[in-house]
């Protein structure tokens, strides 16, 4: 036998030590890795999620809970027997950390825009071995937010949007509500914001701010929170801010808009464009 044939004989009687396997019990410790399972038809593979997981509506009753949004119950998740956990943003970073320390394996996502979001999605459907479903969510998103653009370049008129995702302080949209808002139609007021991915920087010190941004429509989503008009209505001075003197302040559900993922850019954008329209067919210079 030639030294070729048993080289070649030596590598056929090599056994493969990679072979692919796949997470089949996963646990989602945020809404976006969640609804983009289900939306795959992957969701067979939780086995837990956050409290704070609404979409699908059956998650609800189909999936242990196991966490909240910076705290989770490590000894459940254990005992659960995860392969694959499933975290997002620096936040739950101690989350992180006391799981990777008992040997789990983690993921934790850091996206904070449109392209990050599509890119989640892409990286998640790798992780469990099937990237041509993120790739078809992918580019039935995309169709989706292409619609919702082509619509809005229809509008004659841009109105200027505040969104308001927290009253206290006052904290202004992240950089994917930023991106939706100017997707749909709008101009967002406080555009020069939308690359700070941490809410501290997204502070508005100063009240007034709004006031002299005099923005056309006000748009709250008051992070867990159930959006209270008149105490926005009513602060000091804001009589004198557009929206309000033409009660056009609305409240998106921030499950549909709050959560980096399928949600934001499709219920989300939808509900933003449905605002920015409405405005516009009530304005003589846009008819």
């Amino acid at each position: 036998m030639s030294e070729l044939d048993q080289t070649q004989l030596q590598h056929n009687d090599m056994v493969d030590f990679s072979p692919p396997t796949w997470p089949t019990r996963i646990i989602c410790l945020t809404e976006e890795t969640t609804e983009a399972l289900y939306l795959m038809g992957e969701d067979a593979r939780i086995v837990g999620v956050s409290a704070y997981a609404m979409r699908p509506e059956r998650v609800k009753k189909e999936k242990p809970k196991v966490s909240a949004f910076v705290d989770a119950r490590i000894e459940k998740i254990l005992d659960l027997k995860p392969d694959l956990v499933l975290a997002f943003s620096d936040i739950q970073g101690d989350i992180v950390r006391d799981l990777v320390k008992q040997g789990v394996d983690v993921h934790c996502f850091n996206h904070r825009s449109i392209a990050g979001i599509m890119q989640m999605i892409r990286t998640l459907s790798a992780l469990i071995g099937e990237p041509q479903k993120g790739e078809k969510l992918v580019a039935e998103l995309n169709q989706s937010l292409a619609q919702i653009q082509l619509s809005a370049a229809q509008l004659k008129i841009k109105p200027r949007v505040y969104f308001e995702e927290w009253f206290d302080p006052l904290i202004t949209g992240i950089s994917w509500v930023s991106e939706l808002v100017e997707l749909a139609g709008g101009i967002d007021c406080y555009k020069e914001f939308a690359s700070e991915s941490l809410a501290k920087n997204r502070i508005i010190a100063n009240t007034d701010e709004v006031i002299d941004k005099q923005p056309d429509i006000v748009i709250a989503s008051w992070c867990g929170r159930r959006f209270n008009k008149g105490k926005l209505v009513s602060r000091a001075g804001w009589d004198r801010i557009p929206a309000i003197k033409s009660d056009d302040v609305y409240e998106i559900n921030s499950t549909d808009i709050l959560q980096p993922g399928p949600a934001a850019l499709t219920d989300g954008v939808k509900a933003i464009h449905e605002i920015i329209a409405n405005w516009a067919q009530k304005r003589p210079e846009s008819n």
